[in-house]
């Protein structure tokens, strides 16, 4: 099973930059999206062969994420269950036969960490959630989560410490999440490798210069990392700030 998770940075915008074909080349089993800044109605899109389930934010042109499949889940929620924390379309959980497939956008801690307090109160509550999930059938959980976690996944760790997206509390709030029983797919096949990242500014040329962020994952389960076979990066498929990453399933 192949699964692939991007944020478009605004899926109208990404329409008009080649996602139709980008879609097409990675031909997913199931396409996650974050940050799609559009309300239902709002653009007709729809890719034979798939059911696409969309959660947006209350507020207009912000946030949102969707989910196109081509395997029909067995239920389908918007959320997690905490009304402070679900105005923003930022979580969908599939369930499926054999797992649970959750699409994430985590809040941003913002500049000057304005929403720190908050995302650390959304780490603690969607933790949690995860958890939940797990007693029942293992998570496959995908999206921005808005954090380095380590030294190695962004590329000037030293100039970034504190700021957001690297913070000592969001990196910690991430081992938290990997100490309840979750592994990190890309870094369990490539726990060394550099230079490996999702996120670029669009500043200074810093997609070309490859000096970017990996802060876009596909997080699994403890009890079906074994079934793992790849976890891939597409920095060449272009159109937003973010690239395209892949988990391939044995499941």
């Amino acid at each position: 099973m192949k699964l692939i998770s991007w944020n478009v940075n605004g899926l109208r915008a990404v329409v008009n930059k080649g996602f139709y074909e980008s879609f097409d080349k990675l031909n997913a089993d199931i396409f996650c999206i974050q940050e799609t800044k559009m309300q239902e109605g709002q653009l007709d899109i729809n890719f034979d062969g798939y059911k696409m389930f969309l959660n947006s934010a209350v507020r207009k042109g912000y946030s949102g994420t969707a989910i196109f499949t081509k395997i029909v889940p067995i239920s389908v929620s918007y959320g997690i269950g905490i009304e402070e924390h679900d105005q923003e379309g930022r979580v969908i959980t599939l369930e499926f036969k054999d797992f649970y497939l959750v699409d994430c956008y985590t809040p941003n801690a913002q500049r000057e960490l304005t929403r720190l307090d908050y995302r650390m109160k959304w780490e603690d509550d969607f933790r949690e959630y995860l958890k939940k999930l797990d007693k029942i059938k293992p998570v496959i959980l995908c999206g921005d989560l808005n954090v380095a976690h380590n030294e190695i996944d962004l590329k000037n760790s030293k100039a970034n410490r504190g700021n957001a997206g690297f913070t000592d509390e969001e990196r910690n709030q991430m081992t938290n999440l990997l100490n309840s029983g979750f592994v990190d797919s890309f870094r369990y096949l490539y726990p060394d490798k550099q230079d490996s990242y999702s996120w670029w500014s669009y500043m200074g040329k810093a997609r070309e210069k490859n000096i970017g962020w990996r802060i876009d994952y596909f997080i699994v389960s403890e009890k079906i990392k074994d079934k793992i076979v790849d976890a891939k990066i597409h920095p060449e498929i272009m159109g937003s700030d973010h690239c395209p990453v892949e988990l391939d399933m044995e499941i």
